[in-house]
């Protein structure tokens, strides 16, 4: 089963194998005009993918940053290995920082 990432309208683009992703952690990809997505597998099986650029150090690492949620069934996150700041998953705000500038794209994801 391969996970594939929306890139624009109906384009999906196959990423990585379900199979190489590790729950909790993430993997870079390099999308088709250059952007890098960092791309999750969480403890339910859901996959997501957002920007990989940490937008307060301009790094590409959120791939490598460590999964979480904001509480009992809350949304999940992934915190910058970098200055810990958490991005929502499912909208790409910063939850320690209220500054639109400071979010990430989101892409949606699907396994065939």
């Amino acid at each position: 089963m391969k996970v594939e990432v929306q890139v624009a309208g109906d384009e999906w683009v196959p990423v990585c194998g379900l199979a190489e992703l590790t729950p909790g952690r993430g993997v870079a990809a390099l999308l088709p005009d250059g952007r890098q997505a960092a791309v999750f597998l969480d403890r339910h099986g859901r996959t997501y993918a957002i920007g990989n650029r940490d937008p307060f150090t301009g790094a590409h690492v959120l791939s490598r940053g460590l999964l979480g949620s904001t509480g009992n069934g809350g949304s999940p996150f992934v915190a910058s290995p970098l200055l810990k700041q958490r991005f929502d998953l499912a909208t790409g705000r910063c939850l320690d920082d209220p500054d639109p500038e400071k979010t990430v794209p989101v892409y949606a994801t699907r396994s065939r």
